[in-house]
This record gives C-alpha cells, sequence and structure tokens, in this order.
C-alpha cells in the first residue's frame, strides 16, 4: 500500500524538467535527480536510497577511463537493493558496474539537512559501501543524510600505464570519488540535503582518499569539512614512474603485450592482480599524476596546500590488524629500531610482539596524525584531534584488531560481521562518539549539550581521548614518545 500511495503522489508532481528539484521530501521516499525519478524503501524513521548511479558503467571502452555521466532516464526507478560491489578478489557478486551510491535520510523530516558522505577502507583494493557495518540509518535518525559510495578498487581503479593515457591519469578510483561528490552537489538537494553543508568521512583508505581530496583542486569546493580516521598520514604517494613500472608487470602478468587491455575477461585481471599484491599489498594505490595528485599528504599539509576547512582527525591507541604481520616487520626494518630502543620506548610492555605493534601504531598512524593535526591548525582552521582506545566490554579479555575499531561506534552497527552485539555501556560511548560527529557536520564544532568538552587542538597537543574509563580532553601523554618518533622520521 506504501509503494501504491507514494507511486500515485509521484505521478501528480509537477512535470520533471531533468534537474534535481529541492522539494518537501520528509513525507514520501521519493527523488527526482538530475538522472530520474527514485523511489526509495522506508524503514522505521529512515528512507533509503540504494545502488543509485552517479557515473556510467566503467565497463568495455570505459574500463580505465574517467567516469562518464549517466543518461536521463524519464521513468520512475525504485531504489530497494544495493548495487553490486565493485571488483574484487573473494566476494561474491562484484562486477565492473559498480559506480554506485546509496542514501539514507530521516523520514518526515524535511531540509535542508547536512550531510555526511562516507569512504570506505580496505587499502584501495577491496571494502564495498555495501557492508552492513556501514548503515547509515543511526546517523541519519539525528537529522542528517548519509551517502556511501562505492568506487573502482585495485587494478582497475589504480592502473597506470602508458597504454592508458589518453583518458587521464591512473587514479580512476579519486577520479570515482570526484564524480560522486559532484553527483551529490547536483542531486542532494532533492533528498532534503544542504549541498553546501558537506562532511566528509573514512578511515584508512578513506581517509587518506579524504587528505588527497583537500588538496586537490578540482574537488575542493564540494565538500565543507573533513573527518579524517587513522590516516596513514606520512606515507608517500608512489612516483608517476613507479606506478607506470608496476603497471608494466601487471601486463607482463597478465600475458597481454600489445593486447587490448579494455577486453581481457575480468577473471584474468583479478587473478593477475593477485599476482602483484601477494609480492606487495600496495601495488595499487593514488599516485602522483600531477593532476589530481601533486604531492605526498604530510607535505600538501606542511605547504598548506590544503583546503582551509574544519577538520577531526584521530587515530586508534591499537592500529594492527590481524593480516598486517607483514606491515609491522616492513615497518620495523625500514625505521632501524633495535629491540633496546623498542624496550626503551615501550618500558610497559613485555612482549617483543607487542612492543612491535605498537611501534608500528605509533609510527604510521599517531605520530602523523599529530603533526597533520598542528599543520592543519597552523593554517588558522578548526582542528580537532582524538584517540580512540575504548575496547567493548566482552572483548576486553580478548581484543580484537584495533583497525576499524571506531566504525561500529560511528554507524551504531550491531550483529553484523565486524560489529558484535554492546552492552549498555558501549552504547553510552557509541552515541557521545555519534554525537561529536554529527555536531560537527551541522557545524563544524564536534562539541554540545551533555558531552564531555572536546578541546580545539589549537597550537597545543590537546587531543580527546576515548578510553574505557572515561572521555576527556586533555594534553597527549604520548608527546615525549611522538617527539622522538618526529624526529627520526625527519633524518
Amino acid at each position: 500500500m506504501r509503494l501504491q500511495f507514494a507511486l500515485v503522489v509521484a505521478s501528480s508532481l509537477l512535470c520533471w524538467d531533468g534537474a534535481a528539484v529541492a522539494q518537501a521530501v520528509g513525507q514520501f521516499p521519493f527523488a527526482l535527480t538530475r538522472e530520474g525519478q527514485m523511489l526509495g524503501a522506508v524503514e522505521g524513521e529512515v528512507a533509503s536510497f540504494k545502488g543509485l548511479a552517479y557515473a556510467a558503467a566503467p565497463v568495455g571502452a570505459l574500463r580505465w577511463r574517467p567516469p562518464q555521466a549517466t543518461a536521463e532516464n524519464p521513468e520512475m526507478r525504485t531504489a530497494y537493493e544495493y548495487g553490486a560491489p565493485c571488483l574484487q578478489p573473494s566476494v561474491p557478486g562484484t562486477s565492473e558496474d559498480c559506480l554506485t551510491l546509496n542514501v539514507f535520510r530521516p523520514f518526515g523530516v524535511d531540509g535542508p539537512l547536512p550531510v555526511m558522505v562516507f569512504i570506505h577502507d580496505s587499502g584501495f583494493v577491496s571494502g564495498t559501501a555495501n557492508d552492513p557495518l556501514f548503515d547509515g540509518a543511526k546517523l541519519a535518525q539525528a537529522g542528517l543524510i548519509v551517502v556511501t559510495l562505492n568506487y573502482r578498487l585495485g587494478v582497475l581503479g589504480w592502473l597506470t600505464h602508458p597504454a592508458l593515457s589518453e583518458g587521464g591519469s591512473g587514479n580512476y578510483g579519486l577520479m570515482d570519488q570526484i564524480a560522486a561528490l559532484h553527483w551529490v552537489h547536483d542531486n542532494i538537494a532533492a533528498f532534503g540535503g544542504d549541498p553546501n553543508n558537506v562532511t566528509l568521512f573514512g578511515g584508512g583508505a578513506g581517509a587518506t582518499s579524504i587528505a588527497l581530496l583537500m588538496l586537490c583542486a578540482q574537488s575542493r569546493d564540494l565538500f565543507q569539512k573533513a573527518i579524517l580516521q587513522s590516516l596513514p598520514g606520512r606515507a608517500r604517494q608512489r612516483p608517476v614512474q613507479e606506478a607506470e613500472a608496476v603497471g608494466r608487470q601487471f601486463v607482463a602478468a597478465l600475458g597481454q603485450q600489445g593486447a587490448d587491455l579494455r577486453v581481457v575477461a575480468p577473471a584474468r585481471l583479478l587473478a593477475a592482480e593477485q599476482k602483484l599484491l601477494a609480492k606487495s599489498e600496495r601495488s595499487f594505490a593514488p599516485a602522483m599524476d600531477g593532476i589530481l595528485v601533486r604531492e605526498d599528504v604530510a607535505a600538501g599539509f606542511a605547504a598548506g596546500h590544503e583546503s582551509r576547512i574544519p577538520l577531526i582527525i584521530g587515530s586508534n591507541d591499537d592500529e594492527t590488524r590481524f593480516d598486517g604481520e607483514r606491515e609491522i616487520k616492513e615497518t620495523l626494518a625500514s625505521s632501524g629500531e633495535s629491540s633496546d630502543e623498542l624496550r626503551q620506548l615501550y618500558p610497559d610492555i613485555a612482549r617483543p610482539s607487542e612492543r612491535a605493534a605498537k611501534f608500528y601504531s605509533d609510527k604510521v598512524f599517531s605520530e602523523p596524525v599529530r603533526l597533520l593535526a598542528r599543520l592543519h591548525a597552523a593554517t588558522g582552521a578548526p582542528t580537532f584531534r582524538y584517540r580512540f582506545a575504548y575496547v567493548t566490554e566482552a572483548r576486553r579479555t580478548n581484543p580484537d584488531e584495533g583497525h576499524g575499531r571506531e566504525l561500529q561506534f560511528i554507524f551504531g552497527a550491531e550483529g553484523v560481521p565486524g560489529a558484535g552485539p554492546l552492552t549498555w555501556g558501549d552504547r553510552e560511548v557509541a552515541n557521545r562518539m555519534r554525537a561529536y560527529w554529527i555536531n560537527f557536520a551541522r557545524n563544524g564544532n564536534p562539541n554540545g549539550p551533555d558531552l564531555p568538552r572536546w578541546d580545539a587542538a589549537a597550537d597545543r597537543d590537546r587531543l580527546l581521548l576515548i578510553a574505557n574509563d572515561r572521555i576527556a580532553s586533555g594534553d597527549d601523554p604520548w608527546s615525549d614518545r611522538l617527539d622522538r618518533l618526529a624526529s627520526e622520521s625527519r633524518k
């Protein structure tokens, strides 16, 4: 009955002229976008629109080319189901036809509402916005529009090769993200969102993407605030010559020298991709193309080239992953730290493996995050730094992987893969953390009633510590240790 009623209402609206229409959208799960008429689904207090194409399918002649606009369609389409995840190994139902996004908005509430756009992690080679962990309903219930998006991954998202240069750089995944932001700017008013109040948030590869977008002239007018979660801020972006060398290795592994790469079967692409990833997990990632990516994140922030917008930035006290042993060993080897030096850095940690893991978290995340917070605050932009050290009550005797642990608290997910059940105490912490993110999306300041005060970073090492026993602002207790790591990074 609700579907029939919405269709009747939709048919009685004024004629559609091909543009996104700002309207009283709260009463019906219906939106007029530039691409056509969309009918969403309603569950409880939230309307969702899933699988919306923000660009044409990058298949055939459009493989390894910048995203192209979708065609207008006068027919009403339902948006009940997620689109396919982007092509990647070990995930069922993936496809090259994957440039879709999902919109969650409060049902029965009119706009204009703040917009939060989430960019997912998983090292630029896997992952999807369709993960149940990233359901935007809890955030939308608070009166926001939430957008989650898919972008090309692995070899399809980041291959750099001279034979493909006619369409631009190899940063196709970054091009996809920019195309999705253009879609949001052009269409979000039709869902009740404010295109001039957009906050990007994400962790890991998502945070790296957002930092690069802050440095990119082609995207800086498309969002007004950013939240960088667990950003490896000193990570080096691969020079284009090095990226092209990887591209040639890929073609060699594919055995397709001289052939048209755009007609190779997807399964063969994935098989060749896996051979390179087995040698280096960073084979496919953003590269310095001189167009979208011109400099490393830390260098760009040091030069003041980033958008001077309100920023939340932070990391988790334990950023290790179950599959991160190789990365830990590589970080130790490149740093030159001896066992004795690690014991001096972490005198309270007895096990060598735990010391190495803690060093990895500090070297790759904690210290670089502090650096970027200092640099961004120096531009005069509001900057808020945090460290997330909370572990759910059920996992305190056997903590799970630390990287991405905060996402369950921000999205409020429970009972789905990657997000177990929460106790009453866990939910209180989740509610407060989510409130900080929501307040920031509304007005650029995370503080609000009934929340512990979050001091701006300013010119000091102030941060919000979210721990098992408290949530409070204070001076960073790790400053001396991070100072030492910073001095070594400058050598």
